[in-house]
């Protein structure tokens, strides 16, 4: 059986040769381009950004590896790119309960608001963040929350599974009331909770299958809402094919999302 992961990721040595913000900050400038401004933009991307394509931020991050100071400063610069670069580059393990209540506070564009999800879950903050989060009274830190409880339904293999059974009934209870960009997340964290073992991948579909079509308007862009059916059983089928006891013990055999993606 392939091996899995641990969620709560170890503390991170710091390259000998370290970027400075001044010379990241300048990598990302050189890197972007109007066009990957302007696609960035229809998913909700918020200024200042430079438009750096995610293969690029994942060569600097390679070169970066990891950087929690540097991250920080990076986020301290409010630019779009920046930020994403941040997520990659963070240290799950050192990384303090109030910078991931900062990171999760602040909106960003559909297409990322996955990272601060599984940068929470690989540190030691993740369970409580997720209630914390799915309490608050904004939108991007509920978002956050969502986020959160996908990612730990897929690679923290410690948590009851009576505490994502809690996260179906409220997800079936409150979708189709809850707003836009919540019931995409909702939608999401209910797949992957599919994802995670065989009992709640029975529990999951049932409540997708009550729940019924899950309406989001995705604006002017190519996305669109995942049938969680249909997508859950796609998932165990491709894990299954691996050799895999799931979809989530797939996912804990790879690189993090926030690196890989």
């Amino acid at each position: 059986m392939p091996k899995t992961k641990s969620a709560v990721r170890k503390p991170s040595k710091v390259p000998a040769s370290r970027m400075s913000l001044q010379e990241t900050m300048r990598a990302l400038e050189k890197a972007g381009s109007a066009q990957t401004r302007k696609t960035y933009a229809r998913h909700g991307a918020p200024e200042p950004m430079f438009g750096v394509s995610f293969a690029t931020l994942k060569t600097i991050y390679k070169r970066i590896k990891v950087d929690q100071e540097l991250a920080e400063a990076l986020w301290r610069t409010g630019n779009f790119d920046a930020r994403n670069l941040a997520f990659k580059i963070a240290d799950p393990a050192s990384i303090s309960s109030r910078e991931l209540d900062r990171w999760a506070a602040s909106p960003t564009a559909r297409m990322c608001v996955g990272y601060v999800g599984y940068l929470a879950a690989e540190s030691p903050h993740g369970r409580a963040k997720a209630d914390k989060w799915l309490a608050a009274s904004d939108d991007a830190t509920r978002s956050a929350g969502w986020n959160l409880v996908g990612a730990l339904a897929m690679i923290h293999e410690s948590l009851a599974d009576s505490w994502f059974a809690q996260r179906l009934a409220q997800i079936e209870k409150t979708i189709h009331s809850a707003p836009n960009a919540h019931r995409y997340l909702m939608n999401n964290a209910l797949i992957a909770i599919g994802c995670r073992n065989a009992s709640l991948r029975k529990s999951a579909v049932a409540a997708a299958k009550r729940i019924g079509k899950v309406d989001v308007d995705h604006g002017d862009t190519d996305c669109k809402t995942p049938d969680a059916v249909e997508y859950i059983e796609k998932c165990w089928a491709r894990a299954k094919s691996k050799g895999f006891e799931s979809p989530a013990a797939q996912e804990r055999s790879r690189e993090s999302m926030r690196t890989r993606c």
